[in-house]
């Protein structure tokens, strides 16, 4: 028996403990006694004549991580540079150009994507940038595993392809189903919407957190406890180990529960939507902005190490601490108080009829137009909403400081009003995702 003690740099959650120790159970007569992301340390123990320490390296280094048999001293660590700060807000705005492009062109219409409106869109965006950092190490470690399996059985679709498109279609109709659930567990439970800006608060505060952990400068969640079941490890081992068809979809069905901050923060907000369908659909967009990435990685059973690099990691970091903020603003607006930095204000027109002041609002794919109107205190108000494209987000609108809260449905809505008070009254959809205001003079 050799016991060994390993130094790895560049573990930061329980999802680099779960790819590091998946991979090294492959190597025969070895076994994982202890690994934590905490203090980057692995404690293996080999049971055949002499430790093969290369292939344990170079499978470690595969993954993307720095593994030693010394400790790992401070000021050798990889640290990023000013250049790689100054290359990753290039990248980060290069993608806001090319994204703006898409919008303008009509290309994420489908998706709800527009000038005013990001809650889909932000769960598959949320998706693609998952998949470039924690999915890429917790659920691309199980697709390399599994493709290494099914590599020598027949021809390219039953050996490659087709494995890994029954665990996409199980991974996409879990998180549609499981996230459905959710949203109706939101509704059954009843939310106030004073509970669904503070739930709202929070995801943002996971987001925030995780985009620090990701730039290094925070721990992982997992430092507080929250890890996954060892029980459900084991069950997840063996099911990866199977030979069964169905094996595929199930594991991936079951990467719903797999501990990643990412997916956490969107089933939080499905559970807030109190809607089957938006929480279905939001987790079904995350899932499937995944596919890409992890879809190419197991066909090519190889890792792409510039995922991981110092420089992506940047990138991925400063686009998840900007959905935080996107996020937060959103929870400000369920509490009553808008703050749009960058969203284009469009002013609607007010006319006097008798004995109120009339405005007409769209709802569509790209939100509410016009969001912004200017009223007289006093005097009655009957606001005329056309509900061209209503959606999940955009199914209800309220405006917290009046205590007001209205369906849409397709066709003209009408709701009334008395703004008695000078000032400005904020309004949004019912998560927040979209908003409007009216300037009370």
């Amino acid at each position: 028996m050799d016991k060994r003690q390993i130094y790895i740099e560049g573990m930061h959650c329980q999802a680099c403990e779960l790819a590091i120790g998946d991979t090294l159970r492959e190597i025969k007569d070895l076994k994982v006694k202890k690994i934590s992301h905490q203090n980057g340390q692995l404690e293996i123990v080999y049971y055949g004549r002499e430790l093969p320490l290369t292939a344990v390296f170079e499978r470690i280094k595969k993954l993307g991580y720095n593994p030693s048999l010394e400790p790992i001293a401070k000021d050798k660590r990889q640290k990023a540079s000013f250049s790689h700060w100054l290359y990753a807000l290039l990248i980060v705005f290069g993608f806001y150009l090319v994204y703006r492009y898409l919008v303008w062109i009509g290309l994420f219409s489908w998706l709800e994507i527009g000038s005013s409106s990001l809650n889909y869109g932000a769960s598959f965006l949320t998706g693609v940038a998952a998949s470039l950092s924690t999915c890429l190490v917790v659920v691309g470690a199980v697709v390399m595993s599994f493709s290494a399996k099914y590599q020598a059985q027949g021809n390219f679709f039953q050996s490659s392809l087709r494995p890994h498109l029954f665990f996409h279609v199980g991974r996409l109709a879990s998180f549609f189903l499981l996230g459905g659930f959710l949203g109706l567990a939101g509704s059954w439970l009843g939310f106030s919407q004073t509970f669904n800006a503070i739930f709202t608060f929070l995801v943002a505060l996971v987001l925030l957190y995780l985009s620090f952990n990701i730039l290094g400068f925070l721990p992982s969640l997992a430092s507080f406890g929250l890890k996954t079941p060892a029980k459900f490890l084991g069950f997840w081992h063996s099911l990866r180990d199977s030979n069964h068809f169905l094996a595929p979809a199930l594991l991936g069905a079951l990467t719903f529960f797999l501990p990643c901050g990412f997916t956490q923060s969107m089933q939080l907000l499905a559970l807030s939507s109190g809607s089957f369908w938006t929480g279905g659909l939001s987790l079904f967009l995350f899932a499937l902005g995944t596919v890409p990435v992890l879809l190419l990685l197991g066909i090519s059973t190889r890792k792409i190490k510039d995922f991981r690099s110092s420089l992506w990691k940047k990138v991925i970091g400063i686009l998840i601490f900007l959905f935080a903020f996107y996020t937060l603003f959103s929870a400000l607006a369920l509490a009553g108080l808008n703050i749009d930095f960058f969203r284009q204000k469009s002013i609607g027109q007010t006319v006097e009829q008798g004995d109120y002041q009339i405005i007409n609002m769209v709802v569509d794919y790209r939100g509410f137009t016009p969001n912004v109107f200017y009223l007289k205190k006093g005097l009655p108000v009957k606001w005329l909403i056309d509900g061209q494209q209503v959606s999940g987000c955009t199914n209800e609108i309220i405006v917290p400081s009046l205590g007001l809260s209205q369906k849409i449905s397709s066709g003209e809505n009408v709701v009334e009003f008395l703004p008695d008070k000078a000032g400005t009254i904020a309004f949004s959809c019912g998560m927040g995702m979209v908003r409007g205001q009216f300037i009370v003079e």
